[in-house]
């Protein structure tokens, strides 16, 4: 995040400490088969320690998000083209109601809460995707494509399945790291079927402090951490 600005630089002996509540990070994805950062959300930081981190991305957040060279959404493009068309990157806000996430270290995924509007609980979302790695400045990742969507009644379901075929099939994911992302779907169902952490921690009844500023979106917003180039 920008230097001497709202955002708390934490680093101890080239590591990243704990942040803590109300401090302001960016959580961010690199492309697939790649090291540029196509998704970049700046977010609150609910909770950060050795058992989880809790980010709340607000609604009207400016963010940084992936859209085809002429600047349609991506998902206009055929399924079969989507990930061979030239791509770019384009600043928008978050839309809508705004989005919890919660992440285990090393897990390989985290989950996202969804509510209506008037904070009627919509699911959580489980996003497959590379452990996080901190830095200074926030979290980055790399998604995964493949999703798990869990309701309240506890019902679930797998979300972009055709999406995680064709990017295979475009070789940004091979065989191995597929298997990889499977496997981790299926440890992630067998916490939804125990009901286990985060899902019956109580989290769809949190709110966000209302004095947390939105957080701004930083010009460096993509800057290369340390962890990267060590």
């Amino acid at each position: 995040m920008a230097e001497g600005g709202a955002v708390r630089r934490v680093e101890t002996g080239g590591s990243v400490a704990h942040w803590t509540p109300g401090d302001q990070i960016l959580w961010r994805y690199r492309e697939n088969a790649g090291e540029r950062f196509h998704i970049a959300r700046p977010v609150t930081v609910v909770r950060d320690d050795s058992e989880l981190l809790a980010v709340w991305l607000a609604p009207g957040t400016q963010c940084v998000k992936p859209v085809l060279f002429d600047g349609r959404p991506v998902h206009t493009e055929p399924l079969e083209s989507r990930y061979t068309t030239p791509r770019t990157v384009q600043r928008d806000h978050w839309f809508g109601t705004g989005v919890l996430k919660l992440a285990r270290p090393g897990d390989p995924w985290s989950v996202w809460l969804f509510w209506e509007p008037g904070w009627r609980f919509k699911n959580w979302y489980v996003n497959l995707e590379a452990p996080l790695a901190r830095w200074a400045g926030g979290v980055d990742s790399e998604d995964y494509f493949l999703d798990i969507c869990v309701y309240p009644d506890r019902s679930w379901g797998w979300r972009d399945e055709d999406e995680f075929a064709q990017a295979q099939r475009d070789g940004l994911m091979d065989a191995r790291l597929a298997d990889r992302v499977r496997g981790a779907g299926q440890s992630a169902m067998e916490v939804i079927s125990a009901w286990g952490p985060p899902f019956a921690d109580g989290w769809q009844h949190w709110r966000p402090d209302p004095s947390w500023a939105v957080p701004p979106l930083p010009e460096d917003w993509n800057r290369t951490p340390a962890y990267m180039t060590s």
